[in-house]
């Protein structure tokens, strides 16, 4: 099943077999995409230059570990472009969209029978 969210960027949860999926695509299109190709078509040239760079210090990171200078700078950059492109990693909910997913995430983390368990009983 799935819930709606409500929100300047609606939100779907959706229950599985092991937890739940949280549906952030109107986000990702409408603030982090959006940003993204407006600078390309800006700037493409700057933008491929700086994205390229930090595939650069994601190769050296991979190449020199996780403790290395490159990791650290990677690191960085990436926290950067979450700040510039999706408001620091946030979503912003209203008030009606957070009663929504707290009742939606409630009723998803409820127990749940098993298939398995279900046709046990019937017996």
């Amino acid at each position: 099943m799935n819930y709606k969210i409500e929100g300047p960027f609606p939100l779907t949860l959706r229950a599985t077999t092991d937890g739940a999926e949280l549906d952030i695509t109107a986000f990702l299109v409408r603030a982090v995409l959006t940003q993204l190709v407006t600078d390309a078509a800006d700037d493409p040239t700057g933008l491929a230059e700086e994205l390229a760079g930090i595939g650069e210090l994601l190769r050296s990171a991979v190449h020199q570990g996780r403790d290395s200078q490159a990791r650290a700078e990677f690191d960085a950059e990436m926290q950067r472009l979450v700040d510039r492109y999706a408001d620091g990693g946030t979503v912003p909910l209203y008030a009606t969209g957070l009663h929504q997913l707290r009742d939606a995430a409630a009723e998803v983390a409820a127990p749940r029978p098993v298939p398995g368990q279900q046709n046990r009983r019937a017996s």
